[in-house]
């Protein structure tokens, strides 16, 4: 499929991306490269092959899961501006 540079301008556009008039022709053969390469790769058999979800074949390390119940509140307030009563203070915004 080839991308004409009227689609490569809006493309850009789409994409919030201010190229020059100059530079759509070479946008648009980029994006039909690119397209193509798609193409190719919709002609790979992957019947049967399972999904990678990581190119390791590594668990992540999982921590146990626990319920605690805080009780940290000086050390959470320690670097907040303004702290009252053991909570942030904030200025009012609301009238």
């Amino acid at each position: 499929m080839a991308i004409d540079t009227d689609t490569a301008r809006r493309v850009a556009h789409l994409a919030r991306i201010r190229v020059e008039e100059e530079n759509l022709p070479e946008l648009a053969k980029e994006l039909s490269s690119v397209l193509a390469f798609m193409e190719q790769l919709n002609e790979v058999d992957t019947q049967g092959v399972e999904p990678m979800t990581s190119v390791t074949p590594m668990a992540l390390k999982r921590r146990v899961d626990e319920m605690t119940d805080g009780d940290r509140v000086d050390d959470i307030l320690a670097n907040a501006p303004d702290a009252r009563e053991g909570f942030f203070a904030v200025p009012k915004v609301v009238e």
